[in-house]
């Protein structure tokens, strides 16, 4: 990176590592041809594997009834007639089936509103001038894990967002991106309060524990007081590495917080566009909340009334996001004289999209690797196989809960779905803890540790792609290697220090949500 020049930045062991992690990753092609290469080999390796009869036996929970049933799984190649015919007939499923490409698309036409308008550019300004800058890091980070109760929000609007915050003051918009993507990602265990993975998880680890007891039931809340406890943590270990690892690495921006102070001063005119676009804003969102309280609401989830679960509210939550960033941006562009008239709104949504053309090719070759690996079953097959391993290591106690959480981490590399790789997992440690009187909601939080931490540098997580591109808008040499030296400090220190509270949290015996002890 063009910003890594400066001498005393690069001393010392761990700068001198990352910044070889970054030099020999971004060595490496274009990501574009490194997911093609990643699918090439997909191809090639699923074909190895079944020729060679490569399987793992397991019990695993089924995905329809949520029962536990021993299943041999066998790798699938892709290199015979049926693989062929699954990749030509799935190649525009595959990525018109993205989840994060209509996400991100539709996201971009409102927020690409607010900035080309100046809309979001006027916000800043005024934020800049009322909120100290020592406050900035830990806000982004704590936003970050909050905003995974609201499914994949951080992801297309925060850790942009997160990036032009930090430029708004003087400091380095990528590590603002990288604090974001810390709390959004790296901490998406953690949370204030209850989201939907929650009761998805619960359920799993309930079916898993009822191999031991029957009555058994894990609720939603297992592990409630625990991820707010580690909301703190991942809070306060997120803004030291922001703050000292991760910024001092990437240099100066070139401007102090005190220039851009004097330079985030509003125009009356902006000043009387900002106000009635806030304005706007805060009439839609008092119409949406307003229209979700009832308990009969078309809000709310038809069967259970809830506002979180299945509801239309979440479904279309990114819809309604777009419509939030567009209202007060149309506001305020025709106020301002940025978007004078409906031509001009209509130019800057081609924009909008224009900007996007780098993210939907990357996307295209990154989702043919997803569904190809997924589709060879190689990903579930090394979570057996480790799983196997360490149930029969010998171990047991803290350490073997340690290295569950170790693994864990390992197999997010590898297979990002938190609930697919739970299905795995659980049915082998939920009963073999259980047996050595640890709790299955103290199992479940172990894995959730570990399946959190290395979100942060796996390229299977769906939306990693969306970030490298994202980072390349403040660095055109960004790329795979950029993303991942920035990120692993995260990572490590996440894993290390998530896995140090919950050991304390054992020594203290306390409960890890409301009626979950740690042991029965």
């Amino acid at each position: 990176m063009k910003q890594i020049q400066e001498t005393e930045k690069k001393t010392g062991w761990l700068m001198r590592t990352l910044n070889g992690i970054e030099w020999l990753g971004n060595k490496l092609p274009h990501p574009i041809t490194i997911f093609f290469w990643l699918t090439v080999l997909t191809v090639l390796i699923s074909a190895v594997c079944e020729r060679a009869g490569v399987s793992a036996v397991g019990e695993v929970i089924d995905t329809s009834t949520l029962e536990v049933k021993e299943q041999t799984i066998s790798a699938v190649s892709l290199l015979n007639g049926e693989g062929i015919a699954y990749m030509l007939t799935h190649m525009v499923s595959n990525f018109t089936g993205f989840a994060p490409l209509g996400v991100v698309l539709l996201t971009m036409l409102g927020v690409g509103c607010a900035e080309g308008s100046g809309y979001l550019t006027a916000l800043m300004k005024k934020g800049v001038s009322v909120t100290p800058g020592k406050i900035v890091t830990p806000m982004l980070v704590f936003l970050g894990v909050m905003s995974n109760v609201a499914s994949d929000i951080g992801y297309v609007v925060l850790i942009p967002l997160g990036a032009m915050i930090f430029m708004s003051y003087g400091r380095h918009p990528l590590a603002g991106l990288a604090a974001s993507f810390a709390g959004v990602s790296g901490g998406y265990s953690a949370n204030l309060i209850i989201g939907a993975l929650e009761p998805m998880l619960a359920g799993i680890s309930t079916e898993a524990a009822g191999m031991i007891d029957p009555d058994y039931v894990v609720a939603p809340t297992a592990n409630w007081y625990f991820i707010m406890a580690s909301t703190v943590v991942i809070v306060i270990i997120g803004t030291w590495v922001t703050d000292k690892l991760v910024e001092p690495r990437l240099g100066s921006a070139g401007q102090t917080e005190e220039n851009v102070r004097e330079a985030a001063a509003l125009t009356g005119t902006e000043r009387r566009a900002l106000l009635w676009a806030n304005i706007s804003l805060l009439v839609l969102t008092t119409v949406f909340v307003t229209a979700a309280i009832p308990e009969n609401s078309f809000l709310r989830n038809p069967v259970t009334g809830s506002l979180i679960n299945g509801s239309p509210l979440m479904n279309g939550l990114i819809a309604i996001i777009a419509l939030l960033f567009f209202v007060p941006s149309y506001v305020y562009g025709r106020l301002s004289g940025s978007l004078p008239d409906e031509k001009a709104v209509c130019v800057q949504l081609g924009k909008n999209m224009e900007a996007m053309g780098a993210y939907i090719a990357l996307s295209f070759m990154a989702s043919q690797f997803i569904n190809y690996f997924n589709y060879t079953k190689l990903g579930s097959i090394l979570a057996l196989k480790g799983a196997d391993v360490l149930s029969q290591s010998g171990l047991n106690g803290v350490a073997l809960i340690l290295l569950f959480i170790v693994l864990s981490a390992l197999l997010n590399l590898v297979m990002g779905s938190a609930s697919a790789k739970w299905k795995i997992l659980a049915p082998v440690f939920v009963p073999m803890f259980m047996l050595l009187g640890y709790s299955p909601e103290l199992t479940q939080v172990s894995y959730r540790i570990g399946d959190s931490c290395t979100n942060l540098v796996t390229p299977l997580m769906s939306y990693f792609a969306m970030i490298v591109v994202a980072a390349q808008r403040y660095d055109k040499e960004a790329g795979i290697g950029t993303l991942i030296a920035m990120m692993l400090p995260y990572s490590i220190c996440f894993l290390i220090g998530w896995s140090l509270l919950l050991g304390i949290w054992m020594l203290l015996g306390l409960p890890l949500g409301p009626g979950a002890p740690l042991y029965l």
